[in-house]
C-alpha cells in the first residue's frame, strides 16, 4: 500500500462531501476517482495533498513517497518560456550537470590526494547523473512537450501569454517530468486533443508510479485504469476493473440491492397484514401471537432503498419538420488566418440522418468550420449550401449564443415568447434548474450550468440539423450518457466537433478527420476510425501523426503496440518498400545494360576490335557481380 484514506470526513455547512470514506492504492496502481459534478472529487484530492483540511479521519502516505498534483486551473505568471518553465522540473539534474562540468574544468590543476578525492566525487556524480537519465534530459523535456501538443516553434512562448488550457498543459508536462511516486490528476485530458490524449494514455500506462485520476473521459479511463473509486452522496465505494467494468458492476449491484429491498418490503407488508389479522380476532392467544410477530419485525435489519437516479436532466431531441435528403453541401471551402492556413479547397456532403463527428488536432480549424456554416465567420473562398427545409440548431462551446446579462428564465422566454411560464419552468426543471435557480444570471453560471442552458435551448429549437461544438465539455458522465441517448434517438442530422472518443463511438455514424488542411472521410464510429485511419490516410497521401515523443514508453501494452512503436514500424516498412523499389530499378537497369552489351558484341565493328571486346567483357563481369549481390538483397527485402 502506498496511499490510503481511512474514515475520511468532510462537509461544507449542511452539505456532506464524504462521510467515513475509505480507500487505498497499491504501488504502480492506476485508479479513477469518479462521481457526478459537485460530488467532491476535487475536494478529496485537495485533502490528500493537504490543500484542504479534513473534518476527521486520516490520509496515510507511505514514508519516503512523493505526491504530485495537477489541479484543474493553473495560475502561472513566472515570465519563463514554455521550455524554461518545464525545465524547472529537472532543476536537480541540471544543477548536477553544471557541477560535473565545473569539476571537469578543475581536474587539470589538481594533483595527489586532492585529485584522487575530486575524481572520487566526480565518479559518484556522473554515476548518479547517468542513473537519473541525465544525458536524455533535454530530449525527455522536448518529448513530453511535443506529446502534449506543443510544436517546437512554440517552446519559446512566454507562459504569461498562454491561455488557461495551455497553462494546464505546461503544468502537466512539468508534473510528469518530476516523476513523483503518486500522480494525482484532476481532469488531465480537458485541454488535450486526440493525439495528445493517446500519448498521455501510453505515458501513464508505462508510468512507474501510482496514478489517481479524476476524469469524465470514459474512453481514457477504459484504457488506463484498473480500479474505480466512486464518490456518491457522501459515500466512497471501490470497484476493480476499468470504467466499463465499473458501470456493469454498479448496475448489477443496484439491481440486486433494489430486488433485496423490494423483497423485504413485500415480506414486511405481509407480516403487517398477518399482525393486523391476528389482532382483529381479539383473542388472548391471537393478540400474543401478533405481539410476538411485532417484536420479530422490529428486529429485522432494514435494507435501505438504493439512491434514486432521477436527479438528472431530461433531454429529448426531435425535429419539427423533416429536411430534404441533401442537408449540407460544402464546395472548395478554404480558410486561413494571418499566421496559419487551416484548410484549403475542401468539399463534402452531409445527408439526412447522418451523425458526423469532426475530429483533429487542436488549432486545425474544426470550430472555425462550424462557425463558417453558422455564418459566424466568413470563408476565404468556396461556398456551402443548405438543403430544403433545413433548420439549424447550434451549440457553441464558448456559449456565445447565450446572453450573459440575462437570467436563465429570460434567456428561454425571450427566445421562445409563445411558451407559458409554467412550460418554461418545466423545461428548466428537466435541466436541473428549479426554484430561484431560474433567476440566476447567465454570467454567474459555471461552465456546466451554461452547457445545460444551451442544451435546453437546443431541445426547444426542434431543429432538424444540429451543429454542436464540444457538447460534452463540463458535463459529468451521467449527463453525457443522457445526451448520447438523445442523439442516438434523434431522427435529424448532426454535425459536431468533439474530443470525447467514448461519446463519438456512441453517437457517430461517420467521421471527418481534419488533417493536413483537408478532410479524410471514415464511414463508421471511432473504433472503425482507429482500424482504418492508416489505410485511408495513405490513400489520401497524408502522413500519420507523430505520437512517438514519449520517452517513458519502456514496454508495449499487452494488447497492442504503443504509438511510438507503431510509428517506428511504419517508418521501417516505408524504408523497406523504398529500398525494394530502388533495388528492382537497379536490377532492371543492369539487366538492360547486360542485354545491350550482348547485342553490341554481335556487331562486326565490335567483335573485330579486341580492345573494345575486352572493355565490354570487363563491364559484363562487373554487372554479373553486382547483379548477384542485388538478387540476394532483393530476396531479403521481399521477405
Amino acid at each position: 500500500m502506498i496511499l490510503a484514506c481511512h474514515k475520511i470526513n468532510k462537509s461544507f455547512g449542511d452539505h456532506v462531501i464524504v462521510k467515513d470514506g475509505s480507500f487505498h492504492m497499491e504501488d504502480h496502481e492506476k485508479a479513477a476517482l469518479i462521481g457526478p459534478n459537485g460530488a467532491g472529487k476535487s475536494t478529496l484530492l485537495k485533502m490528500i495533498v493537504g490543500e484542504l483540511p479534513s473534518d476527521g479521519g486520516e490520509v496515510i502516505l507511505t514514508k519516503g513517497k512523493t505526491l504530485g498534483y495537477l489541479a484543474q486551473h493553473q495560475e502561472m505568471q513566472s515570465g519563463n518560456t514554455i521550455y524554461e518553465e518545464v525545465k524547472l522540473a529537472k532543476a536537480d539534474i541540471i544543477a548536477m550537470e553544471q557541477k560535473i562540468r565545473s569539476i571537469e574544468q578543475t581536474l587539470d590543476t589538481l594533483t595527489g590526494e586532492a585529485l584522487s578525492s575530486t575524481l572520487e566525487a566526480y565518479n559518484r556524480l556522473t554515476s548518479e547523473f547517468e542513473r537519473q537519465n541525465g544525458y536524455a534530459c533535454e530530449s525527455e523535456i522536448a518529448g513530453v512537450l511535443k506529446g502534449l501538443g506543443f510544436a517546437e516553434e512554440e517552446f519559446g512562448k512566454t507562459v504569461d501569454t498562454l491561455s488557461g488550457g495551455q497553462k494546464t498543459r505546461v503544468s502537466l508536462g512539468k508534473l510528469l517530468l518530476t516523476n513523483p511516486d503518486i500522480l494525482l490528476l484532476d481532469e488531465p485530458t480537458n485541454h488535450l486533443d486526440l493525439s495528445s490524449i493517446a500519448w498521455l494514455e501510453t505515458y501513464l500506462l508505462n508510468y512507474h508510479g501510482a496514478v489517481l485520476i479524476v476524469s469524465h473521459d470514459r474512453y481514457f479511463l477504459n484504457r488506463v485504469v484498473t480500479k474505480v473509486i466512486e464518490i456518491e452522496q457522501g459515500t466512497l465505494a471501490t470497484y476493480l476493473g476499468n470504467y466499463s467494468d465499473y458501470a456493469v458492476k454498479k448496475q448489477q449491484m443496484r439491481e440486486a440491492r433494489l430486488k433485496e429491498y423490494l423483497n423485504q418490503q413485500q415480506e414486511i407488508r405481509h407480516q403487517e397484514a398477518v399482525i393486523e389479522k391476528l389482532r382483529s380476532f381479539n383473542r388472548e392467544k391471537s393478540i400474543r401471537r401478533a405481539e410476538s410477530r411485532v417484536k420479530m419485525l422490529d428486529k429485522i435489519e432494514r435494507v435501505e432503498k438504493p439512491a434514486e437516479t432521477d436527479l438528472k436532466m431530461h433531454l429529448s431531441l426531435e425535429p419539427a419538420v423533416v429536411s430534404g435528403n441533401d442537408v449540407l453541401s460544402v464546395e472548395h471551402l478554404s480558410k486561413s488566418f494571418p499566421e496559419q492556413t487551416l484548410f484549403t479547397d475542401v468539399s463534402f456532403q452531409i445527408h439526412r440522418g447522418e451523425h458526423v463527428a469532426v475530429i483533429g488536432d487542436n488549432g486545425t480549424g474544426k470550430t472555425t468550420l462550424l462557425k463558417i456554416i453558422n455564418q459566424v465567420l466568413p470563408a476565404d473562398s468556396g461556398s456551402f449550401s443548405l438543403g430544403a427545409n433545413v433548420h439549424i440548431g447550434y451549440y457553441d462551446q464558448e456559449h456565445h449564443v447565450l446572453h450573459m446579462e440575462k437570467t436563465i428564465f429570460e434567456e428561454i422566454s425571450d427566445d421562445y415568447p409563445s411558451l407559458t411560464n409554467t412550460r418554461i419552468r418545466n423545461v428548466l426543471a428537466a435541466f436541473l434548474f428549479t426554484g430561484d435557480d431560474v433567476f440566476k444570471r447567465i454570467g454567474d453560471l459555471s461552465g456546466g450550468e451554461r452547457g445545460r442552458v444551451s442544451l435546453a435551448k437546443l431541445m426547444l429549437s426542434e431543429a432538424n440539423f444540429l451543429i454542436l461544438d464540444e457538447p460534452t465539455n463540463h458535463l459529468d458522465i451521467v449527463s453525457k450518457e443522457i445526451l448520447e441517448n438523445a442523439l442516438r434517438d434523434y431522427t435529424g442530422t448532426v454535425l459536431y466537433v468533439s474530443h470525447d472518443r467514448y461519446f463519438i463511438n456512441q453517437t457517430a455514424t461517420r467521421i471527418l478527420e481534419l488533417k493536413g488542411q483537408t478532410f479524410v472521410n471514415y464511414i463508421g464510429n471511432y473504433d472503425y476510425y482507429l482500424e482504418k485511419k492508416e489505410e485511408l490516410a495513405k490513400a489520401y497521401g497524408i502522413g500519420q501523426p507523430d505520437l512517438s515523443a514519449s520517452s517513458a514508453s519502456e514496454e508495449p501494452s499487452a494488447s497492442k503496440l504503443d504509438w511510438k512503436e507503431q510509428k517506428e514500424a511504419q517508418a521501417k516498412e516505408r524504408k523497406r518498400l523504398n529500398d525494394l523499389k530502388k533495388t528492382e530499378e537497379r536490377i532492371t537497369a543492369l539487366e538492360d545494360r547486360d542485354a545491350a552489351i550482348d547485342e553490341q558484341m554481335t556487331q562486326e565493328e565490335v567483335f573485330t576490335n579486341s580492345v573494345r571486346c575486352q572493355e565490354l567483357a570487363m563491364e559484363k563481369a562487373k554487372i554479373a557481380e553486382e547483379l548477384e549481390m542485388l538478387y540476394e538483397k532483393w530476396e531479403e527485402l521481399a521477405q
